[in-house]
């Protein structure tokens, strides 16, 4: 069986715990937080953040933003490549960085061949991370001779017609 300490008397026992000599019953019962710095009040990050920075991180952290860009430049088509021209044109598709554009006449695929460099730049300049290393313009689907991906060169089945 443990002794018994000896009675300290209060106006000490008050002294040794003001110095830190002697345990206090209110500091037992205290459990002592370690390690957990973002917990703690007034340490750096822990300022309420908006939903805009919130929203950015996680989009950063999970690697979306090369997806979000792409879907801003669709979106954002008209922007980028002016009212009129996005009247007649659309992206169709962004394979290996190449955006391939569906104009609705081949005088449109010609044009926007002939403004390939601006409209890249623009891409460029408000879409970096959407990956565009290269523009392809299309024009209306017309109907093709050729079959599969061999063909012979030459004229085709047009040569009995004469």
């Amino acid at each position: 069986m443990p002794e018994p300490e000896p009675e300290i008397p209060e106006t000490i026992a008050t002294y040794l715990r003001l110095r830190g000599l002697e345990p206090s019953a209110r500091r037992k019962r205290r459990k002592r937080r370690t390690g957990d710095d973002e917990a703690q009040p007034f340490m750096p990050g822990r300022d309420p953040q908006g939903i805009g920075d919130v929203l950015g991180a996680l989009t950063r952290d999970s690697g979306w933003n090369p997806h979000l860009a792409r879907e801003d430049l669709v979106r954002r088509w008209d922007e980028v490549a002016g009212a009129e021209t996005a009247r007649h044109t659309h992206p169709v598709d962004l394979t290996d960085g190449t955006l391939t554009i569906k104009c609705d006449s081949t005088a449109w695929a010609k044009q926007l061949q002939l403004i390939r460099a601006h409209v890249l730049t623009e891409i460029l300049r408000r879409f970096p991370e959407a990956g565009v290393e290269n523009l392809r313009f299309l024009g209306p689907d017309v109907p093709s001779w050729k079959w599969g991906t061999r063909a012979v060169p030459g004229r085709g089945p047009r040569d009995t017609y004469g």
